[in-house]
């Protein structure tokens, strides 16, 4: 049944129950935003995270579980967190898949996974969203990526999918203005993949100007900014980098 309309901004964020995602749904909250949780299989996860959270904030965490894979399951995904506070105000496309695909090893399966959560889910989730997104003058985010420009060695489909991502970003900012402001925000070295070894760490902390990793709260922070403070920009990917992307190397 939906909820008398809210007075708190609601965002929607896509694979929030660990990492990034987590990081920055506490982030919004603490801003008083009401935090639309998806998550795919970390249950355990979610619901810790919604429990904490609703500590600080009675009835502001809403926790749906979703396979993003399934397109068709996408507009009642939105349907769903439309419902319950009876706005949307923003989505933030962070959902990803990240692994290696050497030429030569690539299968049929790892474009359908890479391409389905990088770029096919976000584009459907913005179509869904964007009706109710309109009537708030609300906005999109796009977790992008620094590799969407430069290509990470034996990722090829992952860089792709990230490239269409950024595109997509300038694409649907174009679309669906004037109503909805369409951005994306391109990590660098803010929480390393598993297994990464301490001299890769290194090499790429060289490749920044300033010499170090970031912090999850610089991302969240992005976010907020883009949501709450930039109502004149739109088709804009920032990066989130420590000055990687505008290396010599």
């Amino acid at each position: 049944m939906e909820q008398e309309n809210s007075a708190a901004p609601v965002v929607l964020i896509t694979g929030a129950a660990k990492r990034l995602g987590a990081n920055t749904a506490r982030y919004l909250h603490e801003r008083g935003m009401n935090i639309v949780l998806h998550y795919r299989g970390s249950s355990a996860a979610a619901h810790a995270l919604q429990r904490q959270l609703q500590k600080e904030r009675a009835d502001s965490v809403l926790l749906i579980q979703a396979e993003l894979d399934h397109i068709d399951k996408l507009a009642s995904l939105v349907k769903t967190a439309v419902s319950h506070w009876g706005r949307l105000d923003a989505l933030v496309n962070n959902a990803s898949r990240f692994y290696p695909t050497p030429i030569g090893n690539a299968t049929d399966g790892d474009w359908q996974a890479l391409f389905n959560s990088n770029l096919k889910a976000p584009f459907f989730l913005a179509q869904a969203a964007a009706p109710h997104l309109a009537k708030q003058q609300g906005c999109i985010i796009n977790m992008v990526d620094i590799h969407a420009q430069r290509p990470l060695k034996q990722h090829s489909l992952y860089c792709m999918a990230k490239a269409g991502l950024a595109m997509m970003t300038q694409s649907l900012a174009n679309e669906l203005g004037p109503e909805v402001r369409v951005n994306g925000v391109a990590p660098g070295a803010i929480l390393w993949p598993e297994g990464l070894d301490e001299l890769s760490k290194q090499r790429i902390i060289s490749k920044t100007a300033l010499k170090r990793p970031g912090m999850p709260d610089d991302i969240a922070k992005t976010i907020a900014f883009l949501i709450e403070d930039a109502p004149y920009v739109t088709g804009q990917i920032l990066a989130v980098d420590g000055g990687r992307s505008s290396s010599p190397y």
